[in-house]
């Protein structure tokens, strides 16, 4: 199965997002980390993503007669790359999105089941409108780019949490919107 294929599926999506970080998981340690996922979805999908290369296998020992494998993330197959989004269809562009925001339902849903205290964790999903011309618009993403990815080498540690970071960025309007009060 191709990569973006295996990517574009809520479930495995979240196994990818658990796995991030260095970890090495069993399947029922990630049991553990997605209780609202039954087992049976979570080991079939976990075998989908070991047989098409996201997940590597790190370790096996034998429990109770049957064998443990530790999975890896291989987070270099675990990425869809510029030139692949770049030649995606609309449609393509939809089914990410779509899977994206299943998968972020998903997880909040799964925090809200848990010990949730938004205030405590300073959560947060405000959307701003913002006016940006194209320099601008690649300032900014360079800029956010720039803080995020300095974040995302942090391995899991004691006093460490993990969270998930969703930014999502697009033009509400076309600049030649009559009602976009871009003046020609």
């Amino acid at each position: 199965m191709d990569p973006v294929d295996l990517l574009l599926h809520p479930v495995r999506l979240r196994i990818v997002h658990a796995m991030s970080g260095g970890r090495t998981l069993t399947t029922a340690q990630l049991s553990a980390l997605l209780p609202d996922v039954s087992k049976a979805t979570l080991y079939r999908h976990v075998g989908l993503l070991a047989e098409g290369g996201l997940l590597e296998i790190d370790g096996e020992q034998r429990v109770r007669g049957a064998v443990e494998r530790t999975y890896r993330l291989r987070r270099a197959r675990a990425v869809i790359d510029a030139e692949t989004a770049a030649s995606a269809s609309p449609d393509d562009h939809r089914r990410a999105f779509a899977t994206a925001m299943a998968t972020l339902l998903a997880e909040f849903d799964a925090y809200l089941d848990r010990d949730a205290d938004p205030a405590r964790d300073l959560v947060g999903y405000r959307q701003h409108a913002i006016w940006l011309s194209p320099r601008e618009r690649a300032e900014l993403i360079g800029e956010l780019r720039d803080v995020i990815v300095s974040r995302m080498t942090n391995e899991p540690a004691p006093d460490r949490v993990r969270h998930l970071l969703s930014p999502i960025l697009f033009p509400a309007e076309s600049p030649g919107d009559p009602a976009s009060g871009h003046r020609p």
